[in-house]
């Protein structure tokens, strides 16, 4: 565990804030979108104050810092995913754009109505809907890998869907957003490359927590959201290998993604730039960058290990609760999530007993609603951890869920509405 997590907390003004019911915040809602450090906001804070402009068509002072700016932020990228090269790396609105921009270029080009489509019921709803909709507009059909009775996906079952189904596309998660599993992603691509399948790997709870190497994954696609790293929102990675994407059409049309424009016709630029039209995301690149070097620093084992701590005391506490089902394998088996539900309890009404006692996490369905169908339970509680969490906020939410418990349990009846915060 890091020697010294609240040094880290110092970073993030909005963690030393009171919240409304006079408590000291523990945000355990990383899952959903992490903090900012100072890092962060200064770097983009000076781009606006000292030398912002449009990138790309200027010749000016301005244009060509904020060009040069922007353009080091995908040369941080491409080294954090250890990618072979820049033009693989494309600046998108985030993950759930890359994953679009995936199904709209490279789905409409090479998948037909015999065609299957592979996703495993863990994952998010960005990495789901996309294929659906491809499938009304090309009539392909698509299967999920179920889940197993330990919350696990058996890669022998995923084995044996490729070999079946010899579906053009696998896509899944890397770790899931719910369960916290962390899945074999350079196993499954090797399976998946074995059947010609082309692989998607929804990075967006990996690339934060752990170290990442698209190389060694061999992946065809890889996303993931800046906001999940300590970003900013409105940036995402679409990495792509190369010469897939040299292969793919452009989406979305207008400025900076051509070379030349006639009144007869077009010619795309070269990569990356024939995927991003329009203004890019100048600044929130430049924060993303900014967010890398960050965690970079502190060192994604260290990050990574000292969330696997934190899980097993949140595991192992909550699990000791009499009426707390943990929805998720055994701690060894996952990082930086533990989803539960409290018998009797609706999971918003958990999560707005725990906000009165500062402690902020996700109730819902986290946009998986086949996962959660899959397992019977329309909505579960999700507390999720980083860097700068503490053993003591994991020792509030376990004490808060006791009280959550003993607080229904001596009513003797179910609530099954959210309400407002327990009196």
């Amino acid at each position: 565990m890091l020697p010294h997590p609240e040094r880290f907390q110092i970073d993030f003004p909005i963690l030393s804030r009171v919240t409304n019911s006079g408590a000291a915040l523990a945000f355990l809602d990383n899952a959903a979108s992490t903090q900012r450090p100072d890092a962060v906001l200064q770097a983009m804070d000076r781009c606006y104050r000292e030398y912002y402009a449009n990138v790309h068509r200027g010749i000016h002072t301005l244009s060509e810092a904020s060009t040069e700016a922007y353009e080091q932020a995908r040369e941080e990228t491409r080294r954090f995913l250890n990618a072979r090269s820049r033009c693989e790396i494309v600046f998108t609105a985030g993950a759930t754009a890359a994953i679009n921009a995936v199904a709209r270029c490279w789905g409409d080009q090479n998948i037909g109505p015999d065609d299957v489509i592979l996703l495993t019921i863990a994952e998010h709803h960005a990495n789901i809907v996309p294929w659906h909709q491809l499938a009304s507009r090309v009539g392909c059909r698509i299967e999920f890998v179920p889940l197993e009775d330990d919350f696990t996906i058996d890669t022998q079952r995923v084995s044996q869907m490729l070999a079946e189904l010899r579906p053009k596309l696998f896509a899944f998660t890397a770790t899931s957003n719910v369960l916290g599993t962390d899945f074999p992603v350079q196993q499954w691509g090797e399976l998946a490359r074995a059947v010609g399948a082309v692989t998607l790997v929804d990075a967006a709870q990996a690339v934060p927590h752990r170290k990442i190497d698209v190389q060694q994954w061999n992946s065809d696609f890889v996303v993931f959201s800046g906001h999940k790293v300590c970003g900013p929102t409105g940036i995402g990675v679409l990495y792509g290998k190369e010469t897939l994407l040299d292969e793919m059409p452009p989406f979305l049309g207008g400025g900076a993604m051509i070379d030349t424009v006639t009144t007869s016709g077009f010619t795309t630029a070269s990569l990356p730039d024939k995927f991003e039209a329009g203004t890019p995301p100048i600044v929130e690149a430049i924060g993303l960058a900014e967010a890398i070097r960050y965690v970079s620093a502190i060192g994604m084992d260290n990050i990574h290990e000292h969330e696997r701590q934190l899980t097993v005391q949140a595991d192992e506490g909550l699990r000791a609760i009499d009426g707390v089902s943990i929805v998720g394998p055994r701690p060894d088996q996952k990082s930086g999530i533990v989803s539960f539900t409290v018998e009797g309890v609706h999971a918003h009404d958990v999560a707005q007993w725990l906000d009165t006692r500062g402690i902020a996490v996700r109730a819902g369905h986290h946009c998986t609603m086949p996962l959660h169908a899959s397992l019977g339970i329309s909505a579960t509680a999700r507390a999720s951890f980083y860097f700068y969490n503490r053993a003591d906020e994991v020792d509030r939410l376990i004490a808060a869920v006791h009280e959550v418990r003993e607080k229904f349990a001596s009513r003797g009846r179910r609530r099954r509405k959210p309400a407002s915060p327990l009196s």
